[in-house]
């Protein structure tokens, strides 16, 4: 599905703004702006703690210019489940709350005329969502100290309230998060854009479309010069001396592929680059990458989820800022705006699906709780919405499964959407899955992606407080997984600290003591040729459900919520900034 262009052909007309809301059907409606979560927009408690369908709508008006075109209505992330419906009919409805989805209206919206427009939204969670909700009635974090008959009623009692509790660790913020449009083409028009580049300059593409006529491809250069041209569906093309999009602190130079179909254009900006995993590193461009930046979330004040242009920029500057050239989608695909900043700043980009919370102890198989063909539909989607972008040199399969309770069946769960990722991505980018803290000696599964990916508290969630014994522990880990010879990734570390919170000895939620923290498990790192990456845990504080380790929020940013930083964002731009200086090799 191509995001929405205003070229010569080609129209969108945003439709953000205020819309208005209600939760139960016979309430008032209030006022609510879209794009944004709902859930922090107002002073009742009701939308924050809401679980079920709400509804939103507003009325738009098709000018008269488009008459004669297609009109489509496209939704850029409805969270988690809607139903969209027209002037009282309904005309589409999508499942998941991160990927787009559209409803052709060109027989049903009038040019000329006002239209209503009501969308159903469901931000309930459970074991056939992703990401997971908890079914039994635990907090993700919490101490419910089983076998106490009164806690058990209480559970009881909160299924019966329908209370939806995330298996994950950040708050279930729903609404309409991502822009709506009504978009307008030619009846004929274009409907896919696949670009291959290699860094010989060949570039293959294939374009698909609706209707009888011929297609035409140009490239053009970032100075709009033409460089190349060829006519038909599919073709290659080649681009004599090119310039390689190089990720931060290099150059991302991007390109343009031009296509004209009969009276629709559209412009694909794509990058000329190669990523490839040889022995135990990964190369773009043919050059050792190390992967160092936090992993974020798409989270901040009022807005939750919401799609925020400044502070998408806001967030690549501080990247910039810490010297950091990368980040994990961490837990589900971004807003496509992200990806079009990161093309242009160079910031690499690990692309995951929204499959967290895909666990459910050693009592509860979650490989026998049905996801699989959902899951893999989410990944074909979330693959072919982000084909195109240079900025994504992997896939993520998803975050913290459970593979060591069920070795076997995690195993063959995850293998098929290896084999999945590599078949739907014409790049044929590299594989990875994020492992959680577990018995890292039963699990079968991360060894079998092209890169090994995992999360490590060791000084914070165990062995809290004792960095000495946690980086001895660590350093046996990795001990381990040397053994393994493959690429790895530490994709979350990090420890929960107080802005402000300052002490003479570096001890638990001082700054002092992320710093130290950070210190000790990079000592570890630093030792092992084959970690090419360092994500701490987090780029900046966010909000997560109440729980009692949990206080306003996860607290492991470099920065704040406000993104004011700490000390340790200091340290890393430091750290960070030595990365770039010539002659450094990790």
């Amino acid at each position: 599905m191509l995001y929405p262009q205003n070229n010569a052909a080609r129209s969108a007309v945003d439709l953000s703004g205020i819309w208005q809301i209600r939760l139960h059907e016979g309430d008032d409606w209030q006022s609510v702006a879209v794009p944004a979560s709902y859930n922090d927009q107002f002073a009742d408690p009701a939308f924050r703690n809401h679980v079920g369908l709400c509804w939103y709508k507003t009325s738009f008006a098709v000018p008269r210019t488009l008459a004669g075109q297609r009109l489509t209505l496209r939704f850029d992330a409805v969270t988690h489940d809607a139903r969209v419906l027209l002037d009282g009919e309904e005309i589409c409805a999508h499942r998941g709350g991160f990927l787009p989805f559209e409803a052709d209206v060109t027989g049903i919206c009038t040019p000329g005329t006002a239209h209503e427009l009501v969308v159903e939204v469901d931000n309930r969670i459970n074991h056939h969502t992703l990401p997971v909700g908890n079914e039994s009635g635990t907090m993700f974090f919490g101490s419910d100290n089983p076998g106490i008959p009164s806690v058990e009623a209480g559970k009881a009692r909160q299924q019966e309230r329908g209370v939806n509790l995330p298996n994950f660790d950040f708050f279930n913020y729903a609404g309409i998060n991502r822009p709506v449009r009504l978009v307008a083409t030619p009846k004929r028009y274009i409907d896919d854009v696949t670009l291959v580049p290699a860094i010989d300059g060949t570039v293959k593409y294939t374009v698909r479309t609706v209707g009888e006529g011929d297609v035409r491809v140009e490239i053009v250069d970032a100075q709009g010069k033409r460089v190349g041209s060829a006519q038909g569906a599919d073709g290659e093309i080649r681009v004599d001396q090119p310039h390689l999009w190089e990720p931060y602190p290099g150059t991302p130079y991007l390109y343009t592929a031009r296509v004209t179909f009969g009276e629709d254009v559209y412009d694909q900006t794509f990058g000329i680059r190669e990523v490839k995993v040889i022995g135990h590193h990964v190369y773009i461009n043919g050059k050792s990458f190390h992967f160092h930046g936090p992993c974020k979330h798409e989270d901040s004040p009022f807005h939750g989820r919401g799609m925020d242009q400044c502070l998408n920029v806001t967030d690549i500057s501080l990247f910039h800022w810490l010297h950091a050239n990368a980040f994990r989608t961490s837990h589900y695909p971004y807003a496509e705006e992200m990806y079009a900043l990161c093309d242009r700043e160079g910031i690499v980009i690990i692309d995951e699906t929204p499959a967290v919370g895909i666990g459910g102890g050693p009592n509860s198989n979650p490989y026998k709780w049905g996801l699989g063909e959902y899951h893999a539909e989410v990944l074909r989607a979330m693959i072919a919405r982000d084909k195109n972008h240079p900025c994504v040199v992997m896939w993520s399969l998803g975050n913290e499964p459970d593979t060591e309770n069920f070795p076997e069946d995690a195993r063959d769960y995850w293998k098929r959407l290896y084999a999945i990722a590599h078949e739907a991505d014409p790049q044929n980018r590299p594989v990875t899955l994020v492992g959680c803290q577990n018995n890292y000696t039963r699990d079968l599964t991360l060894r079998e992606m092209d890169v090994v990916s995992f999360n490590r508290y060791y000084g914070w969630y165990n062995l809290s407080g004792d960095l000495e014994t946690a980086a001895w522990a660590f350093r046996k880990e990795l001990d381990y997984w040397e053994e393994v010879d493959k690429p790895v990734i530490l994709t979350e570390y990090g420890a929960d600290t107080i802005a402000g919170l300052h002490g003479t000895v570096a001890e638990m939620f001082t700054e002092e003591f992320q710093v130290e923290y950070y210190k000790a498990m990079n000592a570890c790192l630093d030792e092992r040729d084959f970690v090419v990456g360092e994500m701490p845990w987090n780029y900046a504080d966010f909000g997560t459900h109440q729980a009692p380790m949990r206080s306003g929020g996860n607290r492991k940013g470099l920065f704040t919520r406000e993104r004011r930083p700490k000390m340790a964002a200091h340290y890393f731009r430091a750290r960070w900034g030595n990365f770039d200086k010539p002659g450094f090799d990790k």
